[in-house]
């Protein structure tokens, strides 16, 4: 999905460049943020929309908008709002896009056997990037990149370098201190929205012992860029 993120990171509307300004000036409310924060999502997920094949099933969708409208409803910030969708893909997949846009492959909720509790714990906690701002922060900081990296495009062959570091960065998943919070806040949302507190354990469970040694690189990336899953039991637990 490099080609993916590379072209997330070139979308730099004004809408990216007001929602720093907004993001370092005490001027800016709570209130301007999110909604500034939305404007950017949407902006990337119409970029988002032409690149994926999205999935058309009528039953996925509505297994994610049901399980995501009661995971939003337990959300204490009012101000946020949600959007699920689907994409077609081999490797178990999901993402998170500021605004509280969240997409999730469908071979990831196969992998869940589409169990309600279990995509629950895959929602809350891309949901949970979203909320604490990790989202939006990753987006900020990768598109002044960017930005550096069209600025030498005419200076030299050290382009391609930066182009490649810039996709690094944006593909590269967050880091272990951010996966831990996402994974807490994930597990309360599920708890929260009267789903089965030990789900989110038995699903990362599961995985471990389908994954020899604790490597999870046979699930794909997703997984594979994450803590080790049996370092996310232990915090969760």
């Amino acid at each position: 999905m490099s080609g993916l993120f590379y072209n997330i990171g070139k979308m730099l509307a004004p809408h990216v460049r007001k929602a720093r300004w907004v993001w370092q000036s005490t001027a800016g409310s709570e209130a301007d943020a999110i909604r500034l924060e939305h404007d950017v999502g949407q902006d990337l997920t119409r970029g988002i929309r032409q690149q994926l094949k999205l999935d058309p099933d009528p039953q996925i969708a509505n297994l994610l908008n049901e399980i995501g409208s009661r995971l939003a409803g337990r959300v204490a910030n009012k101000l946020r709002t949600f959007s699920f969708e689907t994409f077609e893909g081999g490797e178990p997949n999901a993402f998170a896009l500021p605004g509280g846009y969240i997409f999730v492959s469908r071979s990831l909720v196969e992998l869940c056997k589409q169990n309600q509790d279990e995509v629950a714990f895959i929602l809350g906690h891309e949901m949970s990037h979203v909320i604490r701002g990790h989202a939006m922060d990753r987006i900020i900081t990768n598109s002044a990149i960017a930005l550096g990296s069209r600025f030498i495009s005419a200076r030299g062959p050290i382009t391609g370098l930066l182009n490649t570091v810039g996709v690094k960065l944006i593909e590269s998943s967050y880091s272990q201190e951010l996966e831990m919070e996402a994974d807490k806040l994930g597990a309360l949302l599920v708890v929260a929205a009267g789903y089965n507190p030990k789900a989110p354990a038995a699903l990362l469970s599961r995985l471990a012992k389908l994954s020899p040694s604790g490597v999870e690189s046979g699930f794909g990336h997703y997984f594979s860029s994450h803590p080790s899953l049996n370092l996310r039991i232990q915090n969760i637990s």
